[in-house]
């Protein structure tokens, strides 16, 4: 993964540089390792600041409007006041921690459709920044996360998309401004019942929380609504844990329920 491209802020004969991931893979609670490597254009350049940040994109509520933006949940200082002369060479290592809340884009090898996660360089030079681009991130589940993961594919829930949307999940310790959530279709004997079932993971270093959301609305039920389930256990806990049998369970309580409270 490398990201290449003049630096705008100095215009034309500036440096150059590239973001290079020592691998683009990664886990909620890693590191992500490489380099900004810096090439000298044909003038010396002060830098004040190099920066790193994740960024992802994240769906806000307005009043009756819904608009995305891209959102910066996490950032890195590689370096400050650096110098860089005409025709060098120079490389500032990183190790990026990312937070365990950070939404999930690839599940069993494949895109989560809906995700996006990027890692942007920034420059900042006299007060100015030069915005950089994103090189592409993919963030895969941690083991407690897939353990649930694993379940649904079990049960024959479909998945159709995900998203982050901006604010908090009632009852949950979320660090994050924003929640993912993963939408499935439910499995064949529920269809006319529940339409849709979203899925939200919040971590921690201790715990996972695993929330649910059905939606009845177009089914038998006319009236509708939406049911929640939240499940918080040690990540331990949930290895342990048969959620094929906790998520057939929940689902035959909520296809059973003839009103939401």
């Amino acid at each position: 993964m490398v990201l290449k491209r003049m630096l705008r802020a100095f215009g034309v004969g500036g440096p150059s540089v590239d973001t290079v991931l020592a691998n683009p893979n990664v886990r909620p609670g890693e590191l992500l390792t490489g380099e900004v490597r810096i090439a000298g254009g044909d003038t010396a350049a002060d830098i004040d600041q190099v920066k790193l940040s994740l960024v992802t994109r994240v769906e806000v509520e307005s009043g009756d409007n819904e608009y995305n933006r891209n959102v910066e949940f996490a950032r890195v200082v590689v370096g400050r006041q650096v110098q860089v002369h005409p025709g060098r060479q120079l490389a500032l290592p990183f190790r990026f921690p990312v937070p365990l809340e950070t939404p999930l884009t690839v599940v069993h090898g494949a895109h989560l459709h809906g995700m996006t996660m990027g890692l942007r360089t920034e420059l900042e030079v006299r007060g100015a920044i030069d915005p950089g681009d994103l090189d592409p991130v993919a963030v895969h589940p941690i083991r407690s996360q897939e353990h649930v993961l694993n379940a649904f594919g079990a049960l024959g829930f479909r998945f159709t998309r995900a998203d982050s949307e901006q604010g908090r999940v009632h009852g949950v310790p979320q660090q994050l401004p924003f929640y993912q959530e993963i939408e499935f279709l439910p499995p064949q004997q529920f269809h006319g019942r529940v339409s849709q079932v979203e899925l939200t993971f919040v971590a921690d270093p201790h715990h996972l929380h695993v929330v649910l959301e059905a939606d009845r609305r177009g089914g038998l039920f006319r009236q509708g609504g939406d049911t929640f389930g939240h499940f918080a256990m040690s990540h331990d806990e949930v290895i342990r844990t048969d959620w094929a049998a906790v998520l057939h369970q929940w689902m035959d309580q909520v296809a059973g329920r003839r009103s939401s409270r």
